[in-house]
């Protein structure tokens, strides 16, 4: 699934790029399309329409799922020459608004070591705010189709939406599920991202399709088990803060791995203080 757009649901194609593995979800109805997140880089979204333009002809509007880089800084790319609507959650539009300089660092900081050309790029990455802001929902007309955008709760970040398509029975959840590595949880509210999945899994079906934000598309049991995983761990960060017991020692009896949950550790940690 790299370099192109593959069909997994009527209309409904993902496309992965190959260095970090995101996906990006392309919507096609009679007359319009939706791209679900832009990448990373000018060079990826350049690559990225030239699939979608394989697909289809037709105009799209972009969704951000939320506002990590790898998720909108193609935005400009995609969505400013001609302009295109862009839609994503009210903070992550407030996030590239007013605090471009900052998403830049942040993003540089993160890959600089082990994707130092890619860190490069993104030092002055050329950023788009959304056009369009979600609260909690909105319902967009996709040539003909109707696809929902709903704000699940705070969970990997506190901005993140779900994309659901449901006469596809396509649910797009960003990176609420991953599936090539572990959930990040740097930016996340820990203690709550279980509710926030288990209101992704309240629009499943036995039959649903789940695009992660990284990796294969998944099922309905995939998020389930994951969602058991994130129960488990914010189980575990309340009662370490409760006993007064250090986040590394949570970590180490924590799922996803020590250093995925030492993050989540310090992030509910702080959550309880009252400090995040």
């Amino acid at each position: 699934m790299t370099g192109r757009f593959v069909e997994i649901a009527d209309g409904v194609h993902v496309y992965r790029e190959p260095l970090l593995r995101v996906n990006v979800t392309l919507v096609v109805g009679d007359g319009g399309a939706l791209l679900v997140d832009t990448l990373s880089t000018a060079g990826q979204a350049t690559e990225l329409a030239a699939a979608a333009r394989a697909v289809t002809p037709h105009p799209w509007t972009v969704v951000n799922t939320h506002h990590h880089f790898d998720h909108c800084f193609g935005n400009a790319t995609l969505a400013a020459d001609p302009p295109r609507p862009v839609y994503a959650h009210t903070l992550a539009a407030e996030a590239l608004r007013e605090h471009p300089d900052r998403l830049r660092r942040e993003a540089y900081e993160e890959v600089r070591d082990e994707h130092p050309a890619l860190a490069e790029e993104l030092v002055d990455a050329a950023l788009l705010a959304p056009t369009h802001t979600v609260h909690t929902e909105a319902t967009l007309d996709v040539g003909g189709r109707e696809v929902v955008l709903r704000h699940p709760g705070r969970g990997h970040t506190a901005a993140d939406l779900l994309v659901h398509v449901p006469d596809a029975d396509v649910l797009v959840a960003g990176d609420l599920v991953e599936q090539s590595g572990p959930p990040a949880f740097e930016d996340s509210y820990p203690l709550q991202w279980p509710d926030a999945v288990a209101e992704l899994l309240r629009l499943t079906t036995p039959s649903t399709v789940v695009v992660p934000g990284h990796g294969e598309p998944v099922d309905a049991e995939f998020v389930r088990a994951q969602h058991a995983q994130l129960v488990k761990l914010a189980w575990l960060i309340r009662a370490g803060h409760t006993g007064g017991a250090p986040p590394e020692r949570v970590a180490a009896e924590a799922p996803f791995g020590a250093r995925p949950a030492l993050a989540a550790a310090r992030r509910g940690y702080a959550e309880l203080d009252g400090t995040s």
